[in-house]
This record gives structure tokens, sequence and C-alpha cells, in this order.
């Protein structure tokens, strides 16, 4: 597996990624959490220490979870109940006190791991709500059989809707899929897009707003 370490203390990195990369995964590492809200994309599994130098591990974990639902495991020196409960209440998917026995790390990755993957249901190529056909593959999209014309962001603010029908995607996650980094991009860029998307579809109702939070595709 792709595991992703956040984590500033270079000795406990350099025996993380040579522990992980023996037993099979493809580790990488970063040192600040603002790397990591970018590296993500590229993990199957986050490994996210608490003590960074740029930003609280737990504020990392926060935002973390308003883009991507990659599995977290927290692994820091904070043992105290207080911090464990806040972590796994942020959206931490395992949490772990330093020391900790390499062949329990290891069992806890693959363990969250495999939950991950049981929840995670990919749509197909093609997307069809109502009379609009989306093809992910050809970046094509048809509506009541009549093919119109996106821009590249366009569709890609389209395609991260229709990957997930029917399903809430937040802001934060839009702009983070679309341009990389939800803490970065404009968010009036987003709202540009979605009014020239809106426009181009012509079907009322399709692409709804949910206030205060972001936007689903059909119903």
């Amino acid at each position: 597996m792709r595991v992703l370490l956040v984590e500033d203390d270079d000795g406990v990195a350099d025996a993380l990624v040579e522990a992980l990369r023996a037993n099979g995964h493809r580790p990488a590492r970063v040192r600040r959490g603002a790397d990591a809200l970018i590296a993500h994309r590229d993990a199957d599994v986050v490994l996210l220490d608490l003590g960074l130098p740029d930003q609280d591990g737990l504020e990392v974990l926060r935002k973390l979870r308003k883009i991507d639902p990659v599995p977290v495991l927290v692994l820091t020196a904070r043992g105290d109940e207080r911090t464990v409960v806040r972590g796994l209440r942020l959206g931490a998917d395992d949490y772990l006190v330093k020391p900790v026995r390499l062949a329990e790390l290891l069992a806890r990755i693959d363990a969250v791991a495999r939950r991950s993957a049981a929840r995670s249901q990919e749509p197909g190529d093609v997307v069809r709500v109502s009379d609009v056909e989306i093809d992910l593959q050809s970046r094509q999209v048809q509506v009541g059989g009549r093919e119109i014309s996106l821009t590249t962001k366009e569709f890609d603010v389209l395609a991260v809707l229709a990957r997930r029908p029917g399903t809430a995607v937040s802001r934060q996650q839009l702009m983070d899929e679309v341009w990389g980094n939800a803490f970065v991009a404009v968010s009036r860029t987003l709202d540009v897009h979605l009014t020239q998307l809106r426009a181009k579809l012509d079907r009322p109702g399709l692409l709804h707003t949910i206030r205060g939070f972001g936007y689903r595709l059909g119903e």
C-alpha cells in the first residue's frame, strides 16, 4: 500500500519508512501538515503525528476529513484520554501511542485499509442522471442525447460529483480534487464554474446546493 507518513522527527521517520518498505509498503514522508494536505491524494493510508512544526496534527486531521476519506492512523506521543477521544471524534480511524510495536502498527494499517476498501464503491465509467449521461473516461457529456461542450475545469467539477451521484460533496472536497488544495484555491472560482456548468446543462434541479456544506448531483 501507499503509506503517507506525516512526521517531523527524522529518526522516527527513517525507522518507520525502512520498516514499511521492508514489509512491502510504499512509504512517502512529509514533515509539515501543509504538505500532508496536498500529498494525501497519492496515499492509501496516512500515518499522522500530532506534533508538527507548522500546525497541530489534530487541525490537519480536521481539514483532511473535510476533503478525503483516506484512512488515517494517528501515531503520536500524546496518550492522554482527552487527546485520544478528540482525535477519534475528528475522524481518525485508529490511534496509536508511541513507542509502538512494529507488528501491531502493520496489523492496524492492514485493518483500516480493509475497512476502507469494503466501504468504497466506485461507479462505472458512464454515469446517468435523468437524461444526462457523463462518460468519465472519454470526458464527454450528453444532455437529452445531445453532446454539450464543457471546459476542462467544468468537466472536472462535474466528474467529482458524478463519481458520487446522490451524495453530498463539500466545497472543500471539490476544490481539493479539482484545484489540488482545498485551503489555497479561491472559493469564488468554484462558484463561477458551477454557474457556467448549470447554464450549459440546462437542467434545473440537477445540481443541488446544500447550504453551508456543498453540492449534490441528482436526487
